[in-house]
């Protein structure tokens, strides 16, 4: 990897980006909006630090890392940033809240809590952006597109 924004242009990976993008904005959203039925700022934070007892700097980057990543994901923008935060996020959440609720979610509501398989599912997809990048449609592609071909002006020149 030459730089943060090296990546192919593949279909498979543009998949992984936005789709993961759209479901950790929705999210992000809930959180910092109070959208699609979420509880907002105030009361996440709220949550966060009285119920959880997470610090409140840490609970504002879950959310910037849900909603911001998960604009940056959709437009392919700093998209390995933007997955090591999903990263962060998702793995916090499953050793903090969803490990001890074991694998599946909770679709009947007689658990205690939901489990951490959504979790897995947004690492595996994080991990894959990670490590190959953005892919097709990306800011970062256009991005190392033009990095890749500075050099090449610059030796032109000469």
């Amino acid at each position: 990897m030459d730089t943060l924004f090296d990546t192919r242009p593949s279909g498979a990976l543009f998949v992984c980006r936005v789709v993961l993008g759209i479901v950790m904005f929705a999210h992000g959203a809930q959180k910092l909006f109070g959208w699609f039925g979420g509880p907002g700022y105030d009361a996440t934070i709220a949550t966060f630090t009285t119920d959880m007892g997470i610090p409140a700097w840490m609970a504002v980057l879950v959310i910037l890392a849900e909603s911001l990543g998960g604009l940056g994901l959709i437009f392919g923008a700093f998209a390995r940033i933007a997955a090591a935060g999903i990263v962060a996020v998702m793995a916090g959440a499953v050793f903090m809240v969803h490990l001890e609720n074991g694998f599946f979610m909770n679709w009947g509501g007689g658990a205690a809590g939901e489990g951490f398989e959504y979790h897995l599912l947004a690492l595996a997809l994080a991990g894959i952006v990670l490590v190959e990048g953005a892919g097709a449609w990306s800011v970062d592609l256009a991005l190392a597109q033009l990095l890749r071909s500075e050099p090449r002006k610059a030796a032109e020149i000469r």
